[in-house]
C-alpha cells in the first residue's frame, strides 16, 4: 500500500510572527519557516505504517513556491521515499488546495492519504474533509488512534463527547490528531541520504487544475493586547472589583 501525506510549509511555532504594517497579511521575512506540526504527526504515522509491514511507500506531497522543497527535503529526510512538489506562487484556500491533492491522488492511487487536521497558520481545518468529497473517499478525522489490517483502517477519533471508533475501507483520508503520536527527529546520516532521493516538480497545468479562489483576504489584525491582571486580598475586594470595575454582577 502506497501512503500519501500532504504537508504545509508554515513559519516555526516557536517562532513569533508579526503583522504587516500595511494589515496584508502576516510578515514572514527572515523568519524560521517549518513542516506543519499536524503534518509531521502524519509523516511518522505514515513511516510507522511502513515500518510495521503494512505500508510500502511513503510519499510527500506539497502545494507551493519551490522554497517548499526545504520542507519536502525534511519529509524525505525523516524516512519519506520520494516527495512532489506542486508549484504554485498563490496563497490558495483549503478548496483549491483539496482539489489539487485530488489531482496528485488521482495520479499516484495511494491506499491512504494521511494529512494534519489542520495548519497552524490558516487554522482551517477543511482539506482533509473537501478531499474526501472531492475524491469519493471514507474519511476519519481528528485521529488519535490508527491501525490497519488488509483493507480495513480503524480510526479512534476524538470528539466532543469523548472518543469514536470508526471502521473504514481503504483508499481513506485521514486527518491527524495531537495525540496520534510523536514525531521522530531526522539523523545526520538520513539528512545526508534525503538530497539523492527522488522529488518530482509538477505544475497545475500538468494536473489539469486550476488555481482560482474565491476567497480574498481584506485584512489581517494582531489580536487586542491584554490588560495585565491583578491579585485580590479577599473575596470582598473580589466582589467589590466584579461590581463597580467590571460591572459583570449587581
Amino acid at each position: 500500500m502506497k501512503v500519501l501525506v500532504p504537508i504545509k510549509r508554515v513559519a516555526d511555532a516557536n517562532v513569533k510572527v508579526r503583522v504587516k504594517s500595511d494589515n496584508t497579511g502576516m510578515d514572514l521575512n527572515n523568519v524560521k519557516m517549518a513542516v506543519n506540526p499536524f503534518c509531521e504527526i502524519a509523516i511518522e504515522e505514515a513511516l510507522r505504517l511502513r515500518e510495521a509491514g503494512k505500508a510500502e511507500e511513503v510519499v510527500a506531497v506539497s502545494v507551493g513556491p519551490e522554497v517548499c522543497k526545504e520542507q519536502l527535503r525534511t519529509c524525505l529526510a525523516l524516512g519519506a521515499d520520494r516527495a512532489i512538489l506542486v508549484e504554485c506562487d498563490s496563497d490558495l484556500p483549503p478548496l483549491a488546495i483539496a482539489k489539487i491533492l485530488k489531482a496528485v491522488y488521482d495520479k499516484e492511487q495511494p491506499g491512504l492519504v494521511l494529512l494534519g487536521k489542520q495548519s497552524i497558520d490558516g487554522d482551517n481545518g477543511q482539506t482533509g474533509q473537501m478531499l474526501a468529497a472531492l475524491a469519493n473517499l471514507p474519511q476519519g478525522t481528528f485521529a488519535s488512534e490508527l491501525s490497519v489490517e488488509g483493507d480495513k483502517v480503524t480510526v479512534v477519533r476524538e470528539i466532543d463527547g469523548g472518543l469514536q471508533t470508526l471502521s473504514l475501507t481503504v483508499p481513506a483520508v485521514i486527518t491527524t490528531d495531537l495525540r496520534l503520536n510523536e514525531p521522530r527527529y531526522a539523523s545526520l546520516p538520513n539528512i545526508m541520504k534525503a538530497k539523492k532521493k527522488p522529488m518530482d516538480t509538477l505544475t497545475l497545468e500538468e494536473l489539469g487544475v486550476s488555481a482560482g479562489s474565491s476567497v480574498e483576504t481584506l485584512s489581517v489584525e494582531p489580536p487586542a493586547e491584554r490588560k495585565a491582571g491583578i491579585i485580590v486580598e479577599n473575596v470582598e475586594e473580589l466582589v467589590d472589583k466584579l461590581r463597580n470595575e467590571a460591572k459583570v454582577i449587581s
